[in-house]
């Protein structure tokens, strides 16, 4: 279905929860795949694919249509992963480093199939900062153009380049380390 289309759905009282329970169907595969690529633990994952939605079934009917819907959700599933890892660094504070939780949690997750390379990549990809790494992940992974990371970040193209420039340098540099 069309995201006008959904959007105008959702709009009219009789139709708000099939609409929305299209647009979750819609969406919700490529929300889970950005949100998990940031916050690594499937659980956690779906705990924030649910806050997205949760955001996004209070928030559609003031849409306004500037930017694409799969933009705006792409938005929130953004800010909801990174609020989510801000709030999991405060509650370690002194017990853990994040970085290291999350390669924990990337190394006993089944979702990889012990491919070697594919964990040393994934292990270099959680060095970065959250911001390069959501950058990394939208460019790289989600194959997404600039303009529309832009618009999902709310960055500058430039400052976005410059972003997956220095990722893709330290990601280099990780894995010569390692």
């Amino acid at each position: 279905m069309e995201e006008a289309e959904l959007v105008r759905l959702f709009q009219q009282e009789g139709s708000k929860r099939d609409t929305f329970a299209k647009l979750v169907q819609q969406y919700q595969q490529k929300v889970y795949g950005i949100v998990r690529k940031m916050v690594v633990n499937h659980e956690d994952a779906d705990d924030v694919v649910q806050e997205v939605f949760v955001k996004v079934w209070h928030n559609l009917d003031k849409f306004k249509g500037e930017s694409g819907l799969f933009t705006w959700i792409y938005r929130i599933a953004t800010n909801e992963s990174l609020q989510f890892l801000r709030k999991k660094r405060r509650r370690m504070f002194f017990s853990a480093d994040i970085t290291e939780v999350l390669i924990n949690n990337l190394t006993s997750e089944v979702h990889l199939d012990g491919n070697e390379i594919q964990l040393k990549l994934q292990k270099a990809i959680l060095q970065l900062p959250d911001k390069q790494r959501l950058v990394f992940n939208l460019k790289y992974y989600e194959g997404l153009k600039y303009e529309q990371i832009a618009e999902i970040t709310d960055s500058s193209i430039g400052s976005l380049k410059a972003s997956y420039h220095h990722a893709t340098k330290k990601i280099e540099e990780y894995l010569q380390r390692d």
